[in-house]
């Protein structure tokens, strides 16, 4: 039960953060968005409904795809994941409460915030240990079915999502080609200091 609520705690909270820092990016997202956000913002400007919507439909066909690819790596934190971080970003886009664009410097410093949150947040919530989101489900099912490296497939998927996006007229700049730079090396030490945090709660006598 104790390791139930603490893995469940990390990946909800990590979630939310993640919400939280696509909705400030998106608030400056003339600067650039990472290639799926691209894609959520393109289809939101072209069709309607919201950006959150988006993430969410997009989310649920990969995990579709990936059911009839490899569904090994489709879970319940699957799922939750496509259906969650989208209305957690709307929710925070709705609320109204974050800095809007200035066209100055302090948009860059924004976005650098967001970068940040959002590779503390994926450590935060794979350290959950409920499993891999719907897009890196989709590009692990994809990998092992064509053979190649996660990493070549990652960059050609998401080379795919981007053009698509830039097509659609989604908003590409100079920090969507950083993303990955920034937000791999934070993602890597969050993810190993919130699974030590984790085993930390989880084996924690409780004292009276």
């Amino acid at each position: 039960m104790r390791e139930k609520v603490v893995s469940y705690s990390f990946f909800f909270f990590g979630l939310l953060l993640f919400g939280f820092a696509n909705a400030i990016a998106v608030k400056v997202k003339y600067l650039g968005l990472h290639p799926w956000e691209v894609l959520n913002v393109a289809l939101f400007q072209q069709i309607g409904f919201t950006i959150g919507t988006w993430s969410v439909i997009v989310g649920l066909f990969f995990v579709a795809i990936s059911w009839f690819i490899n569904r090994k790596y489709i879970n319940v934190g699957t799922f939750l994941n496509a259906l969650l971080v989208g209305p957690f970003m709307d929710m925070f886009l709705w609320l109204d409460i974050l800095p809007s664009a200035t066209n100055t410097p302090l948009d860059y410093l924004n976005l650098a915030v967001s970068v940040v949150i959002a590779g503390i947040a994926g450590g935060m919530y794979v350290a959950g240990g409920m499993g891999a989101g719907p897009r890196d489900g989709f590009m692990l099912a994809l990998s092992e079915r064509v053979n190649l490296s996660v990493s070549r497939t990652r960059i050609m998927v998401e080379c795919l999502i981007l053009g698509i996006g830039y097509m659609l007229g989604g908003p590409i700049f100079i920090a969507t080609f950083l993303y990955t730079f920034i937000m791999s090396p934070i993602f890597q030490v969050t993810l190993r200091f919130f699974q030590k945090m984790r085993n930390n709660l989880i084996e924690a006598k409780v004292t009276v």
